[in-house]
């Protein structure tokens, strides 16, 4: 297994690490094989009774790893199909497992990894933890669409198409995206209690009853749509989008770094431009009916 995904047992229990906290855990193509193995390895171990996700060091993940799409990118629909396929089928793991699996969320959790979050059963978040998903503010789309179910519309389009990237753990805790808050450096210990008490009920009442919930959202069209916006999204980047293209090319040329603070920028100014007509519209006299 890569060294980039770290498996343990903790008596019931399959502890799963994201290893790479030199980058915050940024989830490169490897990580997400090494990934589909460890769950692989879980789900084939009978003394195993469910599963705790969780990254080293500062961060839960700050998502897909858009340095190695900067140093390879790939071109076209064909080119991206099985990339995408590959990112939205090792989050949806995690909700299709047999065992209940249980996030701890430490740090930022974002992107394609908030999408990991959701996809666990139950998401237990530290006070310092912080989730977004910031795909469109540079021009990329959303690869696994599970925010409406878990949040509905109106707060899912209020994160994603303001590309919001800030929240915090206990505003994703009221909107329904985190389950419990802990204190700072807890997270790991509360996931692991919840996951031994789930491992301590009958094993197969457990999966059956995770079966019955997760048919419960099968038959209300959630595949279904999350293959139609997997779909889209496949579109999206095939075509390219400049603000993505823009944000690569600077990746390339003077690092991420560089690539993530022009992204924060270009969305600084326009939040400045939007605040300026909003001024300047305070100054016009109302008109009937505008």
């Amino acid at each position: 297994m890569d060294q980039t995904i770290l498996y343990e047992t903790r008596g019931p229990v399959a502890l799963i690490t994201l290893n790479r906290p030199d980058r915050l855990n940024a989830l490169d193509q490897p990580m997400l094989d090494g990934l589909q193995a460890a769950c692989d390895r879980a789900e084939a171990d009978e003394a195993v009774g469910a599963v705790v996700l969780t990254g080293a060091g500062k961060a839960f993940s700050s998502g897909f790893d858009l340095q190695a799409q900067a140093a390879a990118t790939p071109e076209g629909v064909d080119q991206w199909r099985p990339v995408l396929r590959r990112d939205f089928d090792a989050a949806m793991r995690f909700w299709h497992l047999s065992k209940p699996t249980v996030a701890a969320v430490h740090g930022p959790a974002l992107a394609g990894a908030c999408e990991m979050a959701m996809a666990c059963d139950i998401t237990v978040a530290s006070e310092d933890a912080v989730f977004g998903e910031p795909e469109l503010k540079f021009g990329a789309g959303i690869v696994v669409m599970l925010l409406p179910w878990i949040v509905g519309p109106k707060r899912a389009k209020e994160i994603i198409l303001l590309g919001l990237d800030r929240i915090g753990a206990e505003e994703a805790r009221a909107m329904g995206l985190v389950n419990r808050v802990v204190a700072n450096g807890r997270d790991v210990e509360e996931a692991l209690a919840l996951a031994r008490r789930m491992a301590g009920m009958d094993r197969v009442l457990v999966k059956e009853t995770k079966r019955a919930i997760n048919r419960t959202y099968d038959l209300m069209g959630m595949g279904a749509a999350l293959e139609a916006a997997l779909d889209i999204d496949t579109l999206i980047e095939g075509q390219g989008m400049p603000t993505k293209r823009r944000f690569l090319e600077i990746a390339r040329a003077d690092g991420l770094r560089a690539a993530l603070a022009w992204r924060e920028a270009r969305a600084a100014d326009s939040e400045e431009r939007e605040a300026g007509g909003l001024e300047q519209g305070r100054g016009r006299p109302h008109l009937p009916g505008a």
